[in-house]
């Protein structure tokens, strides 16, 4: 290659300096960037003080929020994460979302994470507002949603009028995963919905989850006894409604101001503008976990 150089003059000589001097996506990032439908990917590679910029359709920016974000090297995707600890979190205006407000009646989305989670009710990723106007909710990946039964599991929430689910006092519109995360390991994680079924993934698989009784559902107008239903997939045909949501990651809003922090490392943050299925969501888990 340094021969090549001396040999080159002027401007092919430039072109070749800066060709040679690109940063080649590690191989992971790549099989990622290349999966028909995203939107964005961030792999959190920046160092604190940073704006966290995406690989996909667009930079969406996300801004640093009640302080810096350290960056940890560590992680299975890109080998660096952010660190998200003390109430700090990231956020895009609405304005800026572009094509992440992906909103209709017959549109999909998959978000997917790979995360260290270290416990508590966590938000991942998403459009995602439970206060603001009374409530922008519109799609949202979480871990550990134990209301209505999503305890230490991926949760995929889906909302078209971004309110609370009637007649109760809180949505209760998500899948969860049959299975449970372990705290302090890294886990690949994702939901996917297709306009009518929501699904949550943990490391590449779907468990289908048996109707079962919705804990605090009893005593509401309609459910005496309260509801049943399958959490995995979640049964959800309204679509995805046009709320006005910031896009965040790591926290949401909620009445008492921000809060359900993520507390853990994020590796990697993705947005698709269509349900994957389950054959692709087991392809990233081997391809980007082992």
């Amino acid at each position: 290659m340094m021969v090549l150089k001396f040999l080159l003059r002027g401007p092919a000589a430039c072109a070749f300096f800066l060709f040679s001097c690109i940063e080649k996506e590690p191989a992971k990032v790549e099989y990622i960037l290349n999966i028909k439908g995203l939107v964005a990917m961030w792999d959190f590679n920046e160092s604190a003080g940073e704006m966290r910029i995406a690989k996909g359709m667009g930079q969406f920016p996300l801004m640093e929020m009640n302080g810096e974000v350290a960056r940890t090297e560590e992680g299975p995707l890109s080998g660096y994460a952010a660190s998200l600890t003390d109430s700090a979190y990231f956020s895009l205006p609405h304005k800026q979302t572009g094509q992440l407000n992906i909103h209709g009646k017959d549109r999909g989305v998959t978000v997917m994470a790979w995360v260290k989670w270290k416990g508590n009710t966590g938000f991942v990723g998403g459009m995602w507002n439970e206060h603001t106007d009374g409530g922008k909710r519109q799609y949202g990946l979480f871990v550990h949603l134990p209301h209505y039964n999503g305890a230490d599991q991926v949760c995929g929430h889906i909302s078209f009028t971004g309110k609370p689910t009637p007649p109760f006092p809180y949505s209760c519109d998500y899948s969860a995963s049959r299975q449970t995360l372990e705290r302090d390991h890294w886990h690949f994680i994702a939901f996917t919905y297709d306009g009518y079924h929501i699904k949550s993934y943990l490391d590449g698989k779907f468990e289908e989850r048996e109707p079962e009784l919705i804990r605090n559902t009893t005593g509401f107008e309609g459910y005496p006894e309260g509801m049943i239903q399958s959490k995995n997939p979640y049964y959800f045909p309204d679509g995805m409604g046009n709320n006005g949501s910031d896009f965040t990651v790591g926290a949401v809003v909620l009445s008492r101001g921000m809060g359900n922090f993520f507390e853990g490392y994020i590796d990697g943050l993705a947005v698709f503008d269509r349900a994957l299925s389950d054959k692709e969501i087991s392809e990233i888990h081997e391809k980007t976990m082992n």
